[in-house]
């Protein structure tokens, strides 16, 4: 039996991100599905309507802009900690 695990992430509920940073959240966001499509290709995986592990086959192998709302929401909430936990380790983000 595996030990019980409990998650332990770094809270960011403090930290509020800048209209502009709620942009590059979009962006990405979109780039963490090309790099999880890209990976899951690598594997073999091709579009599929139903996920099928064995056939590799995923709905989700499609464009960003062609996700169900519920997938870019997950994507989202990714870049969103992301950003978070970097702005509360001290970093700053800055356009270049």
């Amino acid at each position: 039996m595996k030990n019980a695990y409990t998650p332990h992430p770094v809270e960011t509920d403090d930290i509020q991100l800048s209209p502009e940073l709620m942009e590059l959240r979009e962006r990405l966001a979109e780039n963490v599905h090309e790099v999880w499509a890209k990976a899951r290709m690598k594997e073999g995986y091709t579009y599929g309507s139903e996920r099928d592990d064995v056939r590799k086959t995923h709905p989700c192998l499609v464009p960003y802009d062609e996700l169900p709302e519920f997938e870019k929401e997950y994507d989202r909430h990714t870049s969103v900690e992301t950003l978070k936990f970097i702005l509360k380790q001290g970093f700053s983000i800055v356009k270049q």
